[in-house]
């Protein structure tokens, strides 16, 4: 099975609420960080990545047929190579919004996670995440305002430079379905476009918040 469809934006980009929608398109399963809870046979692939080691994409995605949000995002570029066929969809958010939800999650569980009680396996994911991601693309910075929203500006410049136009769309999640069911090719569900990961829905898969 190859990927259908990459998506390129970054985490709280919407990137859940795309997981549901591509989904309930029929493109299931997606790939995104919340599969690597239940799989922790998966960190060994990113640890990989963040070690500059080759992977094999078509095993680090075997059986999904479609992938969104980091890890997967931070190599859009070498998915986009690998499977030439996949569509790439990239969802963005007004840049300061990002950051606000971005600084409250993702941000604040790495300046804390060594110290909460995670399972060994997502201590583990997170480690790689800080290396191919905290160290790489924020410089070491992950909770520096101006380092991260510069970070995610050129995110969106570069996907838009790379990908051709007719392969990619840039896509709002409170667009809802039709922007997404025209780009696929899929007609318009009836059911509600699906919205998901507030700040609370975030914590609550880790266990709470820490203080």
């Amino acid at each position: 099975m190859a990927l259908a469809v990459i998506g390129s934006g970054f985490g709280r980009t919407g990137t859940k609420s795309l997981k549901e929608a591509l989904e309930t398109l029929g493109m299931a399963p997606c790939h995104h960080m919340h599969e690597i809870v239940t799989h922790p046979e998966q960190v060994a692939h990113w640890q990989a990545v963040a070690a500059g080691k080759p992977v094999n994409w078509n095993d680090v995605f075997a059986g999904y047929t479609s992938q969104v949000d980091w890890p997967g995002a931070h190599v859009w570029r070498e998915l986009s190579v690998a499977f030439p066929s996949a569509k790439v969809v990239h969802t963005e958010r007004d840049p300061d919004a990002w950051w606000n939800s971005y600084s409250k999650t993702i941000g604040k569980l790495m300046l804390n996670y060594k110290n909460i009680p995670l399972p060994p396996h997502i201590s583990a994911m997170l480690d790689a995440w800080g290396k191919m991601v905290g160290d790489t693309v924020f410089s070491g910075k992950a909770l520096d305002r101006d380092t991260c929203i510069a970070a995610y500006k050129h995110n969106n410049q570069r996907v838009r430079d790379t990908i051709p136009a007719d392969r990619l769309l840039v896509f709002n999640v409170a667009e809802g379905w039709e922007p997404l069911c025209r780009f696929l090719g899929v007609a318009v569900p009836s059911t509600a476009f699906p919205h998901h990961n507030l700040r609370a829905d975030f914590w609550d898969v880790l266990g709470g918040e820490p203080a």
